[in-house]
């Protein structure tokens, strides 16, 4: 698959690619794994701006509060759950 995407947004598709089925990281913890430790929000946006939803697993980045954040995929912010719940993430 080739992705379309700007420098940024590729780079943190490309990690989010390595995040394992089961497990989350943050967006602050997705900055530090792309050496970016400043840019939580704008992989925030790369999430957002995600297309390639759910074969990208930008579902399995939620906020440091812990609570979900945002999801690209149709269905939003409830499949994102539904998504990690059957991958039985400890969220």
């Amino acid at each position: 698959m080739i992705l379309k995407g700007t420098k940024f947004q590729l780079k943190v598709w490309k990690y989010l690619k390595n995040i394992q089925k089961g497990k989350v990281k943050t967006y602050k913890q997705v900055a530090i794994g792309i050496k970016s430790p400043k840019s939580a929000r704008a992989v925030a946006n790369a999430c957002a701006k995600n297309p390639y939803a759910p074969k990208i697993p930008c579902h399995r980045v939620i906020r440091s509060d812990g609570r979900l954040g945002g999801y690209s995929g149709i269905g939003g912010t409830r499949k994102k759950l539904k998504l990690l719940r059957s991958e039985k993430a400890p969220i």
